[in-house]
């Protein structure tokens, strides 16, 4: 079953679970065609859902409406009809910056993707790609370095890891704060053309793509392809003339991709970008409260509460927020991320933060 059948399915039943339930006469009173339905009496496909939603309480299926289904994207012209997940599904709507490029980077390019990866989810940014051997994965860990969050999206179903070699950083990733992600039906094997499919998910998820290294006819250009038509920034590392795989960032360079040689780059071109989704998600916020008489400015998440009063008004590193709290450093820098966005908080040379609220 495809996403466009599933979010059928989803339109007719109320829940996900509603659907798994319901008997294959009601899957057909849903619209769905004779081998669809058919398909639904096979027990044992069922029962790989509901049993892999049961193994662990880090699976998740989010279908469109619940509310930890990324809003970034919702507006998709084909975006899922439902997700499954394995991790701390929050992260799916925290700030992300996606990192793709070549399987088979060189040195110096896996060495960029890691260290890119590190800054920025330094940061607070997380950090999106795909779980692949070369760039994914050293970005994938470059988050992981620091303690940042890192989500992967798959191009299989979500008990089918691939490459199997990634299995154990598939575990440091959900241990780590971040998810597993894939719109596939547990038990679905990974195939060349989920891929490609797979890659608008990574775009849509992020502010915006990093194309790390990657050869002219390289899949990481259809994922910053998608990512211009998604309305995402797109950058690109320049490298040597005499190098192969720098072909497809210079290709994208000249396309208008913003050239990047710093982590700081990526930031500072990611800066308005990320306070207008700040902003859409305060004027969300306020429009669901409804009309009524002026209320009080809405609560900051307690966390981030917790920092600023930690924080005062007197310089301090990170290093110290993140004892005083007992948080991650993956997530105080987040935090820091948000509350500098919001004005709240200001950056000073040397690494250290201070309260302007």
């Amino acid at each position: 079953m495809g996403p466009k059948r599933l979010a059928l399915l989803l339109t007719h039943f109320s829940t996900p679970t509603a659907a798994l339930d319901a008997p294959r006469r009601e899957w057909h009173h849903a619209g769905l065609p004779e081998g669809v339905t058919q398909a639904r009496a096979d027990a044992e496909k069922v029962a790989a859902i509901t049993d892999w939603l049961a193994a662990d309480a880090t699976h998740h299926l989010i279908a469109r409406g619940d509310p930890h289904f990324p809003a970034a994207l919702e507006d998709l012209p084909d975006a899922p009809a439902a997700l499954f997940a394995r991790g701390r599904v929050a992260a799916l709507s925290e700030p992300q910056i996606a990192m793709v490029g070549s399987r088979t980077p060189t040195t110096g390019g896996r060495q960029n993707a890691r260290a890119f990866a590190r800054h920025l989810a330094a940061q607070g940014l997380v950090i999106t790609s795909g779980l692949a051997l070369g760039v994914d994965g050293e970005a994938h860990r470059g988050a992981l370095d620091v303690n940042g969050i890192t989500i992967a999206v798959l191009g299989s179903g979500i008990d089918r890891l691939y490459p199997p070699e990634h299995a154990s950083l598939a575990d440091e990733i959900v241990a780590g704060g971040g998810v597993i992600l894939s719109e596939w039906l547990p038990g679905t094997e990974p195939r060349r053309g989920h891929f490609p499919r797979r890659n608008r998910l990574i775009s849509g998820l992020a502010c915006g793509v990093l194309v790390v290294e990657a050869s002219v006819k390289s899949g990481s250009l259809i994922t910053a392809r998608l990512a211009g038509e998604q309305g995402r920034d797109v950058f690109a590392i320049p490298g040597s003339i005499h190098n192969p795989l720098a072909r497809g960032c210079h290709h994208l360079i000249r396309e208008g991709a913003k050239l990047v040689e710093t982590g700081q780059d990526v930031l500072e071109e990611l800066a308005p970008t990320l306070r207008r989704q700040l902003e859409a998600t305060a004027t969300a916020t306020e429009e669901s409260a409804g009309p009524g008489p002026e209320a009080p400015p809405s609560p900051r998440d307690p966390e981030q509460q917790r920092i600023l009063e930690l924080l005062g008004h007197d310089p301090q590193p990170a290093d110290t927020l993140i004892e005083a709290s007992g948080l991650t450093a993956g997530e105080v820098s987040s935090i820091l991320l948000m509350l500098e966005l919001a004005g709240e908080v200001s950056t000073l040379p040397g690494g250290l933060y201070v309260r302007t609220s």
